[in-house]
């Protein structure tokens, strides 16, 4: 079974940036196979990673509602299971899986079981799975994504993004998530500012594996549309973020 990396933080928080540079870590770190897997509904990990996405999971799902998409002959279940294999995009160092948002009423509710069993058969090709979530994580509650071995809660810089990380780490808790190690991750900041939430982090119950400084490379490279996944290697951001990745022991 590969190892689970999941990321979870509201939009805006960095948490894409972090994924697509765990990707890069575990690869330029030779740890093994990589699938990455964006389970946000407004998918960008492809963007930061520099790959191309032609269709999701919930288009393909969408798709088996209309019996006349069906070939003859063939099964729903086979149907589903050779559509989940076509969304795979596949590259030498990674592949990745684009979950996408729900295009309907209950998209996710007749295939859930079936794509679960897709995911665990499918992750065993893989080393490594790393997912970038969506703060709900609707598909680690609904388990289509089995356990995390490490997860990482993503705020940004601020009293009312650390409470909401806390909120998350409550909601891993209820769901009774089963999670080997759980660490709070803090981006865009700076020393002092640090020093001001330092009351609001310990109020979250987290561990502060650490804190990744402000770059304004990563915002240049979004605004040229450039993947974060070739940010130089002496960013900030890259260097924070491997520091971060080492202290995890990934």
């Amino acid at each position: 079974m590969s190892k689970h990396i999941a990321v979870v933080g509201k939009g805006g928080t960095g948490k894409t940036t972090f994924s697509a540079l765990t990707v890069r870590y575990l690869v330029e770190k030779d740890r093994g196979s990589v699938l990455a897997v964006d389970a946000d509904p407004n998918a960008n990990l492809n963007e930061a990673l520099g790959m191309e996405v032609t269709t999701t999971i919930s288009q393909l799902v969408e798709q088996t509602k209309d019996p006349k998409a069906i070939p003859v002959g063939m099964s729903k279940e086979t149907f589903i299971q050779y559509k989940l294999q076509q969304s795979l995009v596949e590259t030498n160092k990674v592949d990745l899986l684009v979950m996408g948002g729900p295009q309907g009423p209950g998209c996710y509710c007749y295939p859930n079981d079936l794509l679960r069993r897709h995911m665990e058969l499918l992750e065993r090709g893989y080393d490594f799975m790393v997912i970038d979530n969506e703060a709900g994580m609707e598909h680690i509650s609904r388990r289509t994504i089995q356990d995390v071995d490490t997860l990482f809660l993503i705020s940004d810089a601020s009293v009312r993004g650390i409470r909401t990380a806390g909120r998350l780490a409550q909601l891993v808790k209820s769901l009774k998530i089963k999670v080997n190690q759980m660490h709070l991750v803090v981006t865009k900041g700076t020393p002092e500012i640090m020093e001001e939430l330092k009351e609001a982090i310990e109020e979250t119950g987290v561990p502060m594996i650490g804190w990744i400084p402000y770059d304004e490379t990563v915002i240049k490279y979004d605004a040229e549309g450039k993947p974060l996944f070739k940010l130089p290697a002496d960013s900030p951001v890259v260097k924070g973020v491997y520091e971060i990745l080492e202290k995890a022991k990934i």
